[in-house]
């Protein structure tokens, strides 16, 4: 029977008595895809999970998304992200993101496995932006109810800079293109309200010059960055995070180097739960 302790008010869960790599069956799944809406992320800890494992955890939630644009794989394993960073390798995640939001329909749920992690340093931080949106004065929601933001890929143009100067940079705006988002969504599931911008990959407001775009965007960025609305976790080897893209964002914190930090990750482009009720 899994065990669920709630570890903030806003966000975060932690499970215990389960094995991800054996009990994984039809009910099981069903009650952490529960918590995991309730919790927004849930954590379990000593959990040995082989890449075949993993990708059948994340099928139970549904179709895995095929290569990242940017980060390499795990060996064999195409739709497990490998994330490994320490030494002279600095790492573009310290930075409070939503994972490709500058895609029109950006995926559902990522889960993370740490394989081998400092002894100390490297935790993740969580936000609920519903959370952010419910602690909004209420000026504020009425003011950016059916307004709308521009993503595209942000952050990860010095990733193509390094690969291959501007030229990379200009091919990877054309190939992958921007999005469109509603600044305040409704989760599809819960019903909750959420602020849906993250500093990584919101670019400006549809309609807005850029210095008035500038000044609401940074208020948001600031207030979503409360602590009353984050969870933090500290990784051990063997622990695992799942976290509903949709209505948090996240912060892996650069505080380990010249350490390695060594994980990897599944991101689930859809809620197959969700079509089901469609």
């Amino acid at each position: 029977m899994l065990k669920i302790e709630k570890i903030t008010g806003a966000i975060g869960a932690e499970i215990s008595g389960i094995a991800l790599s054996w009990d994984l069956t039809s009910d099981v799944c069903d009650e952490i895809y529960d918590a995991l809406i309730n919790h927004q992320v849930i954590f379990f800890r000593d959990q040995d999970l082989s890449p075949e494992a993993h990708l059948q955890l994340a099928k139970s939630f549904g179709e895995p998304e095929p290569p990242h644009p940017v980060y390499p794989h795990v060996e064999d394993f195409e739709n497990i992200v490998l994330l490994k960073s320490g030494g002279g390798d600095v790492p573009d995640t310290n930075d409070w993101h939503k994972d490709m939001t500058f895609k029109a329909n950006p995926p559902f749920t990522s889960i993370l496995h740490a394989v081998n992690v400092p002894a100390v340093g490297g935790d993740t931080l969580w936000s609920s932006t519903s959370a952010a949106y419910d602690n909004l004065p209420d000026a504020w929601k009425t003011h950016l109810e059916g307004l709308e933001a521009m993503h595209d890929i942000g952050t990860f143009r010095n990733d193509f800079y390094k690969k291959g100067g501007i030229e990379a940079v200009n091919n990877a705006l054309k190939d992958t293109g921007s999005a469109v988002h509603k600044i305040i969504d409704t989760h599809p599931v819960s019903g909750l309200k959420y602020l849906n911008v993250n500093q990584s990959f919101t670019r400006n407001i549809v309609g807005m010059i850029q210095g008035e775009s500038d000044r609401i965007l940074h208020y948001l960025y600031q207030h979503m960055a409360k602590p009353e609305f984050q969870v933090r976790f500290r990784w051990r080897n063997n622990s695992i995070a799942i976290w509903d893209n949709r209505i948090t964002h996240h912060y892996a914190i650069c505080d380990y180097l010249p350490n390695i930090r060594h994980m990897q990750r599944i991101t689930v482009l859809d809620d197959k739960r969700l079509a089901k009720t469609n």
